[in-house]
């Protein structure tokens, strides 16, 4: 991994000093205000607002030389800024604060890799450790490369054809490398372009590339065949200390011991400017911000942009490591919006009351799920469980039992011909064939999908701003999040694969 010159910290320095000298335009913080109203509130989120502030993104992305919102760089500092901006355009409403966190970062990669001496098309992953090969032998690894006895003795010298799936890339190369492989190659598990994602972190182990699933297939069956199959590569990526900010809005007015939290997360991958993911869930929320601003509430709602959440929730478990036990104990529910906008979408529920995926959350999270059920429903919209599997930013918030909910609508799961009855679009490929590339833009938006996920949230925005009537009591001496045997409540229809996000 290679050195980078210090230009973010300087950008940094820029946004602090714009955010210290901003002056919020001055009005009263909501108390003269009308109580919120479900309909008035729902109604008030239309798709051209949505479509401008992720058109807005966008832009900022394609501004800087990297075309991205990388957490750290100048993409995602301007994202930073235009939320902190788009808040104190609303006068002092909210207490908006800007929380720095500090770690490393992917900023530019390469990738490069030949087959036979013909060029494939290849991606890098997150974290990938440089690596150059010319001529080396490749070989298969049997099913997908999660146990030892996977990895043949004859990867040693070798680069490593692995299938995607089931476990982390981590896993997979480190196993690899133990057999003597000098790289991997691992093959998508969809017809959704190669195979992308982020090691975690800063590693030790031997360099990894991504390649179709067309691509992986032919070549594990020229290699059954018998046929000599070789590759060279080349791969690199510069890494970098880079700070970076959530931005954490906090109503003034409503009762700060019972808290409505959401969050959704503000970076991107470094292939695209990540509209879909998360543009889309940032959009929602702030679109949300900037009209509940019209009302006032009975309890305190906070809105949160987390960075760094490609990385791996880094924001989302800064904030909530570094909080005090009684400030998250004042929070009665955390909602997150992570991909509100896929182009072959499902509508998505977090399975808090694990009756799809046999894991729940603390108690309330049976309870939001319920409303938003009951939303979709009143509106005639379909609707699938989605796992509450804590592989967004709402985990390290379940992890120290505080309900959640939130909404999503898919990423790189597969759609089923069961869902394509349900929502339409096309079976057997990703929910967003874009996820995690340089396509993952506002053109590539379903427009259908982010308003009704963004009116479902308006919607419990208005329910818990006003009232937690029948809404269970925080329990904050004990962790509840556990498995639950598997009701009937959804059928087949009704479940969805896992997102798969991130690791694996």
């Amino acid at each position: 991994m290679k050195a980078i010159s210090p230009t973010v910290a300087l950008t940094a320095a820029s946004l602090l000093a714009f955010i210290g000298s901003a002056e919020p335009i001055k009005r009263n913080t909501g108390y003269g205000l009308p109580l919120v109203e479900d309909e008035a509130l729902v109604n008030s989120i239309i798709i051209d607002d949505l479509l401008g502030c992720a058109q807005d993104l966008e832009d900022i992305a394609y501004s800087t030389s990297r075309r991205n919102r990388v957490h750290g760089t100048e993409g995602h500092l301007n994202s930073v800024k235009y939320f902190v901006d788009q808040l104190n355009s609303l006068g002092d409403y909210y207490d908006v604060q800007l929380q720095d966190f500090t770690t490393e970062v992917t900023i530019e990669s390469h990738a490069e890799l030949s087959i036979n001496g013909e060029t494939v098309e290849t991606g890098g992953f997150s974290f990938g450790n440089n690596g150059t090969w010319t001529d080396t032998p490749l070989v298969t690894v049997a099913d997908l490369g999660c146990n030892p006895e996977d990895h043949p003795d004859t990867l040693n010298g070798a680069v490593a054809l692995i299938a995607r799936g089931n476990c982390t890339f981590i896993q997979k190369i480190t196993l690899a490398g133990e057999k003597g492989a000098i790289a991997a190659i691992i093959y998508n598990n969809a017809d959704a372009g190669v195979a992308a994602g982020t090691l975690g972190g800063v590693n030790d182990e031997i360099p990894v590339g991504g390649i179709t699933r067309a691509d992986g297939l032919r070549l594990v069956s020229q290699i059954a065949d018998g046929a000599t199959v070789t590759s060279s590569g080349e791969f690199w990526q510069y890494i970098a200390n880079t700070t970076s900010y959530n931005v954490v809005a906090s109503s003034k007015q409503g009762d700060a011991s019972n808290v409505l939290f959401l969050g959704a997360h503000s970076d991107s991958v470094e292939a695209g400017p990540g509209i879909n993911d998360n543009g889309s869930g940032s959009c929602g929320i702030l679109t949300i911000a900037k009209q509940l601003a019209k009302f006032r509430t009975n309890n305190q709602v906070r809105f949160a942009w987390w960075t760094a959440e490609e990385e791996g929730l880094l924001g989302s478990e800064h904030y909530v490591n570094i909080a005090a036990p009684a400030e998250l104990d004042r929070v009665r529910l955390y909602l997150n919006f992570d991909m509100i906008a896929s182009p072959n979408y499902v509508l998505g529920i977090y399975d808090g009351d694990g009756s799809s995926y046999n894991l729940s959350g603390p108690a309330g999270s049976a309870e939001v799920e319920r409303l938003f059920e009951a939303w979709y429903e009143s509106q005639d919209l379909p609707y699938v469980g989605s796992e509450f599997s804590g592989r967004s930013d709402y985990g390290p918030f379940l992890d120290v039992g505080v309900p959640c909910g939130g909404l999503e609508t898919g990423a790189d799961g597969v759609k089923t011909e069961e869902e394509v009855a349900l929502f339409g679009g096309t079976a057997g490929i990703w929910y967003d064939p874009n996820y995690h590339s340089a396509k993952d833009n506002v053109t590539n938006l379903s427009l259908e999908a982010f308003e009704a996920t963004s009116k479902a949230i308006a919607h419990a925005v208005a329910t818990y701003g006003k009232s937690w009537e029948g809404f269970p009591t925080r329990n904050v001496t004990s962790l509840t999040r556990k498995s639950l045997r598997p009701s009937k409540k959804y059928s087949s229809l009704m479940r969805k694969s896992k997102r798969g996000k991130k690791l694996y």
